[in-house]
């Protein structure tokens, strides 16, 4: 995959974790070894559930700032396919 990715995973105790890579694939396998972020090493296990495409490394760390500032009923009806 090139490019950035933000991506929001479910964790196993149902909280929500947003990130951003340039290699979803390898961040999710880091994420699922318990090698990924403090948070989510101890709310194993994760599941992808959002996934958006960012042009660049600035573009998906501002729309992952603008996602971790949104209330959880709005991040839920961006992962359902609403807007966020």
């Amino acid at each position: 995959m090139s490019g950035y990715v933000v991506y929001i995973l479910r964790c196993g105790d149902g909280t929500l974790y947003t990130g951003c890579t340039n290699d979803l694939n390898r961040r999710l396998a880091a994420h699922s070894a318990g090698r990924g972020a403090k948070y989510t090493r101890a709310r194993l296990p994760v599941a992808l559930v959002y996934q958006e495409p960012a042009a660049d490394r600035s573009q998906a760390l501002r729309r992952e700032a603008a996602i971790k500032a949104l209330p959880r009923a709005q991040k839920l009806a961006l992962i359902r396919g609403g807007e966020g």
